[in-house]
Formats: structure tokens, C-alpha cells, sequence
């Protein structure tokens, strides 16, 4: 099989299985971040940092936007979390768009990033770096063989103008769809509840293993997963009865069973 086959098999193959890679990563990572503060406790520093915490959330959440502007301006049928097969009934080249042709992808890597850097541990990192890259280099050069045979020339003449994964700001173009703040509620509600899940985990696990005891600890990270987890609850029972139509507005109906997709 020639390599570019290959290559677009392989990224076929990961597009559908790609929700298996933040476990690749948050198992291993919690790994090395538990190995990190043993040696920090044994080298009497301060082992689990609360400031450098909020650094990495920061990092986190700087992807969680990426993913929310993105998400929030796609046309439907584009930019979703479709397992199955490549979807793209138009091609988007406004908003961010115009200024990198996976957003979603370069959201995604912050997201992780973040929780890479919790570990602070470079060769971690490292790896996290070079897996993610491997990883979705495959995927995105099977969703760009898809664009380029089903948009042609209009796909060729925006993918020559248009950054892969680095943005450059100076090409930016104003969406020309209107921001749809059901479809993001509705679509990125996991992942927000995650995010304040996995760091309150990762705090206390850290805690627990620095005091050799199990507690719960009532702060910041604490509130933030139960306010995750509520506004995550809230929004499932609430999807029973709201239903998003083509311009974003909601209706009081029982829900839509054909998610938004494309994986862009």
C-alpha cells in the first residue's frame, strides 16, 4: 500500500477511535504526576503547587475557548463530534477558519496541554507533545483528503492560503454565521464538566498521596466540580425538551437525535 493510502486508512481508523486518546494521556500522566510529588516530598519542596495549578487550568481553558468559538460559529453539519464517518456539507473559511484549517484540533491540544503540564515532568511532556502530533497528523490528513475530493479547487485554493495547526492572525475574516450558544451548550457540556472533574481529581489525588491519607478538601477545585457537575445535569435533563434549529434558537421540543458533525 502506498503511504499516502496508508496514511489516510490510519487517520480514518484514529478519527473514529479518537476519544481513546485522553485516556493514552491522563493515565500515564497521572502516573508521572504521582511520581513527581513523591520526589518532590522527598527532596522537602513543596509538592503539590496550588498557584501552578491555576497556571495549567488557564492552559486548559484556553483550549475549552478555542473549541467554544469554533464550535459556536460552524455552520451545521460541520465541526462536531461525529465518530463515524467524515461529514462536511460546506466548507468553512470564516472565523477561524481563515486564520487555521483545524481549530478544533489546535483547541484540543491546549486542553491536554494543560494536564501534561501538571505532571511537570518533562520527558511527560515531551511524549504527550510527540504523540499528540503523530496522532493527529494521520487524522487530519484524512479529513483533508476527504475536503480535497469532495470541495476541489475551493478546497486547494483556501488550504494554500491557510495555516494547518499554527494560526496566523493577519488572514482573519469575520464569520459569516451567526454564534449559536445552544448548539455549543449542547455539544461541549462533557467536556466542560471534565475539565473541573479531572483537575479536582488530579489536586486531591496529589493531596492524598503527599499526606498518606485520604480527604476531601472543601476549595476552589472542590465548588468547581460540583458546579461542573450540576450545570452538566442540568443541561441533560434540559436536553428533553430543547431542540436547536439552523439558526441556533431554541424550542421546546423533544430533542434532535442528529447531532451536528464533521470533525474539523
Amino acid at each position: 500500500m502506498a503511504l499516502q493510502e496508508e496514511f489516510e486508512l490510519q487517520g480514518n481508523y484514529l478519527f473514529k477511535h479518537r476519544g481513546v486518546l485522553p485516556i493514552a494521556i491522563l493515565l500515564p500522566g497521572l502516573v508521572a504526576y504521582i511520581i513527581h510529588i513523591i520526589d518532590m516530598q522527598k527532596s522537602g519542596n513543596d509538592a503539590v503547587d496550588g498557584p501552578y495549578h491555576y497556571f495549567c487550568l488557564l492552559i486548559t481553558l484556553l483550549g475549552f475557548g478555542i473549541r467554544i468559538y469554533t464550535v459556536g460559529y460552524a455552520p451545521d453539519n460541520t465541526s462536531g463530534r461525529n465518530t463515524k464517518d467524515q461529514i462536511a456539507d460546506e466548507l468553512n473559511t470564516s472565523g477561524i477558519y481563515s486564520i487555521v484549517r483545524h481549530p478544533l484540533y489546535a483547541g484540543n491540544f491546549f486542553m491536554w496541554s494543560g494536564f501534561a503540564l501538571l505532571t511537570q515532568t518533562p520527558l511527560f511532556i515531551l511524549a504527550f507533545v510527540f504523540m499528540y502530533w503523530v496522532y493527529y497528523e494521520r487524522i487530519m490528513f484524512a479529513e483533508e483528503q476527504f475536503l480535497r475530493r469532495k470541495f476541489g479547487t475551493v478546497y486547494l485554493r483556501w488550504a494554500k492560503k491557510t495555516p494547518a495547526f499554527i494560526p496566523r492572525f493577519t488572514k482573519f475574516k469575520k464569520p459569516i454565521t451567526t454564534f449559536k450558544i445552544i448548539k455549543v451548550i449542547k455539544q461541549e457540556k462533557t467536556g466542560f464538566l471534565l475539565i473541573f472533574l479531572l483537575y479536582f481529581l488530579f489536586y486531591e489525588i496529589g493531596l492524598c498521596v503527599m499526606l498518606k491519607k485520604i480527604s476531601i478538601n472543601f476549595n476552589f477545585w472542590f465548588y468547581a466540580m460540583v458546579f461542573g457537575l450540576v450545570a452538566y445535569l442540568l443541561i441533560k435533563l434540559s436536553e428533553k425538551k430543547i431542540k436547536v434549529d439552523p439558526d441556533g434558537a431554541a424550542k421546546l421540543f423533544s430533542i434532535d437525535n442528529n447531532s451536528p458533525n464533521a470533525g474539523r
